[in-house]
Formats: C-alpha cells, structure tokens, sequence
C-alpha cells in the first residue's frame, strides 16, 4: 500500500506523520486490496476554534474510491476522527460490495482512462473554469455506482453503465431517492 501524506497550509511534524502513518498503515489488515492513501492535513482560519484542523483521507481500492474528511481544533484529533470515519466506510463497504461481488468483479471487463489528475488555475472569475478533474471510468451497474457514490460521499457520480455501455449519471434527489440520467445522441 502507498501512502502519500501531505500538509495543506501548514508543515507537519515528523510526529504527526509517524502517527499518521501508524493510523493508516493498520487499513490494510481491514482491507487488503488497498493500493493507495491519500492524507491532506489542513489548517484553516475559523472562528471557531473547534474546526481548525481538516483531515481529508482518500483510499483507492481496485478502482473505487473511499473518502472520509474530519474538523476538529487538534490535529492529532482530527486524526482519530477521520481514521474512524475511514474504517466505518471500508466495513460499510465490504459489507454492502465487496464481499458479495469478488467474484463478479473479477470476470467483469474495465475500461481504463487516464490516471486521476487535478488541474487548478489561480483566476476566479464567475465565467472561468477554476477547476478541472480527470478520474477513470469504470464500467459498473447502476447499483454499483450507487455504492460508490455513497462512500465518496458525493450527490452525484458519473459511470459507464454496464446494461447499456453509454455514459450515465446518478444523483441524489432532495427527497432522498436516487435520480439517473441516461443521455441519447440527438
């Protein structure tokens, strides 16, 4: 497993990092098909001093994402927190996919695309893109994306969907349901 720990903000300590390490070196006993995490430790200014450190933790397993993000006024805590969010999501999801599915998941074909990559500009003007996101696409079913939409925690996921080999986009709806849209050629 790679681990990649990096400090947005402000420097990190070698103790902060040998804990960090510690803490996240201990995932792959939960799930061994872990090839990648990511910690982004931050420090931002917030009146309320119970918000100041934010832990951003990434892990990519086999192609799917899992994401926990944790506020709180100690770094070490920050820690704590976001490394007991990132275990309750890896059994959230040996239990709903993982587990079920190995078998399934090894026979299905994947599509590859470019490696994740994250572009920023410095203007931040309302009509120019600040932004751009380059991720791979994985051909799954319509409940697979739902699966991983959640544990990235996102209102919306775009996939290639495995019935139908067209891009597709599901959504979380405001009353709670999922929405999917299935785009035609005009």
């Amino acid at each position: 497993m790679e681990l990649e720990i990096r400090g947005k903000k402000l420097q990190l300590s070698k103790a902060v990092e040998t804990y960090v390490a510690k803490k996240m070196g201990k995932l792959s006993h939960l799930l061994p098909s872990i090839v990648e995490t990511k910690v982004e430790i931050s420090k931002e200014k917030a009146k309320s001093p119970t918000n100041r450190y934010v832990v951003q933790v990434t892990v990519k397993s086999n192609g799917v994402l899992i994401r926990a993000e944790e506020r709180e006024a100690d770094v070490y805590a920050a820690i704590d927190a976001a490394d007991d969010v990132i275990r309750k999501q890896i059994g959230r999801f040996k239990g709903k996919y993982y587990l079920k599915d190995r078998r399934a998941a090894r026979q299905r074909k994947e599509l590859v695309a470019p490696v994740e990559a994250e572009i920023e500009e410095e203007k931040k003007t309302p009509d120019v893109i600040v932004k751009a996101k380059r991720f791979s696409i994985k051909l799954m079913t319509v409940e697979e994306a739902s699966v991983q939409m959640e544990l990235l925690g996102h209102d919306f996921f775009i996939f290639l969907n495995a019935d139908n080999n067209s891009f597709n986009v599901l959504y979380r709806r405001k009353d709670g349901y999922y929405g999917l849209i299935e785009p035609e050629v005009a």
